[in-house]
């Protein structure tokens, strides 16, 4: 089993929908997928069909060691997800003096690494305590990046989190690659993109970008991914391969 972070301090830079949707695209592969939901706000739950507002078990009760993660799984849509409501924001204040606080979710995930070949993990807009524990239990990290200045700005706090954690506490955590998001033709989105793969040359992948496109407003809206509803659109060709560009990252040693 190998587990994918997707991370990103910034916000609404398409962190729930990369997740979502790359998940499917693994899924539609053969593979045995589970996505978990590891924000408060519930964007990868809504999307995938549930209603946070409804759910008593959740990855809240898993991290506060109420509930087996086995029984806190659900499956919808063709997926298996793991699910977040507001509950989890609790969890950063009652797990500070927990021992081994870094290192719960990825105790959690222990039980299932025989049931699945990919976990992907959608992180909340904080670098917090389980932002923190998402990227300790990752063995990859993927950062979805708006194709906008702005957007670019916060990499460098992300990046010096995650050589941090290497430092101390997950030495062979790897970085799969950066996917620049709501990618538009203008000279703008060209040249931002332009710009990641200078500064990173050499060091980080740079992914190909995932387009603009009122189809996600779709996507979201039926609670399906842009595979199932668009599967020969250019967007959902993006999202296949990089499913095959994750792959072959994962299986790669840092």
């Amino acid at each position: 089993m190998k587990v994918l972070t997707v991370a990103n301090q910034k916000g609404g830079v398409g962190k729930t929908t990369v997740t979502f949707n790359l998940g499917k695209a693994l899924a539609q592969k053969g593979k045995r997928v589970l996505l978990i939901d590891l924000d408060p706000q519930g964007g990868l739950t809504l999307y995938a069909g549930l209603n946070p507002d409804q759910l008593e078990e959740t990855v809240y009760q898993v991290l506060i060691g109420e509930l087996s993660i086995h029984k806190a799984i659900k499956q919808v849509n063709g997926l298996e997800i793991l699910p977040a409501n507001i509950d989890l924001a609790a969890a950063e204040v009652e797990l500070i003096n927990e021992i081994g606080r870094e290192r719960i979710l990825e105790s959690a995930l222990e039980e299932i690494k025989d049931q699945y070949d990919y976990v992907l993990i959608d992180t909340s807009p904080h670098l917090g305590l389980l932002t923190i524990n998402a990227l300790v239990a990752a063995d990859k990290v993927l950062v979805p990046v708006e194709t906008k200045y702005l957007g670019v700005r916060g990499l460098a706090i992300l990046f010096r989190m995650i050589d941090k954690i290497r430092r101390k506490l997950k030495p062979s955590l790897g970085v799969c690659g950066i996917v620049p998001t709501f990618y538009e033709r203008t000279t703008h989105s060209r040249q931002v993109v332009e710009e990641l793969k200078e500064y990173f040359k050499g060091k980080v992948k740079i992914f190909e970008p995932v387009k603009k496109t009122v189809r996600f407003a779709d996507s979201v809206a039926q609670k399906k991914s842009v595979i199932d509803l668009f599967p020969d659109s250019d967007i959902s060709q993006t999202f296949k391969n990089l499913a095959e560009e994750v792959e072959r990252c994962l299986k790669e040693k840092v």
